[in-house]
């Protein structure tokens, strides 16, 4: 088949890739000028399938209402006359149940275990270099309380088959000598050691490379402007997709099948057709910090709890992201969460780095309420959605782009996830909240 992918992120190029090995005829659209030159450019490169504990969370309406109003706090929520916010708002605090964050929490351990063990045989087979370091994640806690609500969600990890060890004090430093200077402070940690670290950007761009030369058409500078359908009922297909090329000119693509990957932009496309997307932008931050002496630098990539940041050390760069802004889809720097960051990175880790001179970035992570994200089939028979990642896309996009290309060729994916528009299915944010399944 002939297939149009929509985005040139982590999941769509990895979509791409997949579709491409199982002999579709593949194009992907994109409006910046390379891959992965948005949510993929400078997030915080874990494969983290050990902390997959969906932000909504028991635990989570009371610490929102604490940090209202704090500009540099972990979650930042700007209230905005737009419903899709408002709306997410409301679901996110439905699916603040136990019962809803343990399922939850399954579904997402199954598509990022699936996806880890994906990306370990891209990796033998493309040889992309990217900065990867197997060593594991640490999680450290400032906060005895935190760590105390943190070990069910563990204990629930390892019956999931995901080995997160809760440890204390003294083994965090053992496992990363770097935190020393935080012992004093340090109540406790869990740690992983199949997880994993790597540069998203150069994996990207490297696979898009691979992809290419394998006869993926590649179109950036390209924007979709909007979705065509014909037909009704069980009938109803996409018959071409509204574009803007790079000369400017108005074209329409024709395919076959088309895959949705456009992150946090995805809901706006796909609203006006019927297919609705509880999707909204989650600004996060990072900094990338040149490591000045590799002694003091962490070499275990990091997960802070109390100020929500990651932290992995990607060559002679340290990479720490984290913070999530609730605010539209501006992708403008806010000066004070910068600051945050970098001030926090400077106590954990001091004269490690040129804290003087970082780079500052900001992208919109896709946010489902669930933390769960669409992945599947739905009412138009050639529409398929792959978005919808959040934090996790970097986690999950390869397994992503695996399943998709199997969904969309016949075939069943060999995982347990409640894929859209998949009977039977597990029940889940992505199957079951929203009228997207056929």
């Amino acid at each position: 088949m002939k297939v149009i992918v929509l985005g040139a992120g982590i999941v769509g190029t990895a979509s791409a890739w997949f579709l491409n090995q199982s002999g579709h005829e593949v194009t992907v659209l994109d409006r910046q000028p390379g891959a992965a030159q948005e949510t993929s450019f400078a997030n915080g490169c874990q494969i983290s399938v050990s902390h997959a504990e969906p932000w909504a969370n028991p635990a989570a309406p009371l610490k929102v209402l604490k940090w209202l109003g704090k500009e540099d706090a972990p979650l930042l929520f700007r209230f905005r006359p737009e419903w899709l916010q408002w709306r997410w708002g409301i679901e996110f605090l439905r699916q603040c149940t136990a019962a809803h964050t343990a399922d939850n929490i399954r579904q997402i351990v199954a598509i990022a275990e699936y996806s880890r063990q994906t990306l370990q045989a891209l990796r033998t087979e493309t040889g992309i270099a990217y900065d990867s370091l197997c060593k594991g994640i640490l999680h450290f806690y400032t906060d005895e309380k935190e760590f105390q609500q943190s070990m069910p969600a563990a204990q629930l990890m390892r019956e999931l088959g995901c080995p997160r060890e809760t440890i204390n004090t003294d083994q965090v430093i053992a496992i990363e000598p770097a935190l020393a200077a935080m012992r004093s402070k340090i109540v406790g940690g869990d740690f992983t050691a199949t997880d994993e670290s790597g540069d998203i950007y150069q994996f990207t761009t490297g696979l898009a490379r691979k992809a290419a030369g394998a006869g993926v058409d590649f179109r950036f500078n390209t924007t979709v402007t909007r979705l065509l359908t014909e037909g009704s009922g069980a009938a109803a297909r996409i018959s071409g997709v509204e574009i803007i090329d790079a000369a400017g000119r108005h074209q329409v693509l024709r395919a076959d099948a088309f895959v949705l990957a456009m992150g946090s932009f995805s809901a706006e496309l796909a609203r006006p057709i019927g297919v609705d997307l509880i999707i909204y932008p989650g600004k996060g931050y990072s900094a990338t910090y040149q490591v000045t002496d590799a002694a003091r630098a962490p070499t275990v990539s990091l997960t802070d709890d109390g100020y929500k940041l990651v932290i992995s050390r990607l060559g002679n760069r340290l990479r720490v992201a984290g913070t999530c802004e609730i605010n539209g889809y501006t992708r403008e720097l806010n000066t004070t969460r910068c600051e945050a960051i970098t001030r926090r990175t400077r106590e954990l880790f001091p004269d490690a780095c040129d804290y003087d001179h970082p780079a500052y970035w900001a992208g919109l992570r896709p946010l489902t309420p669930s933390n769960v994200p669409y992945i599947g089939k739905t009412r138009y028979a050639n529409l398929f959605l792959n978005t919808g990642h959040g934090t996790l896309g970097w986690t999950m996009g390869c397994g992503s782009g695996r399943a998709i290309a199997d969904i969309i060729s016949g075939r069943r994916p060999d995982v347990d996830f409640a894929f859209t528009g998949m009977h039977p299915a597990k029940k889940s944010l992505s199957a079951t909240t929203t009228p997207v399944s056929a």
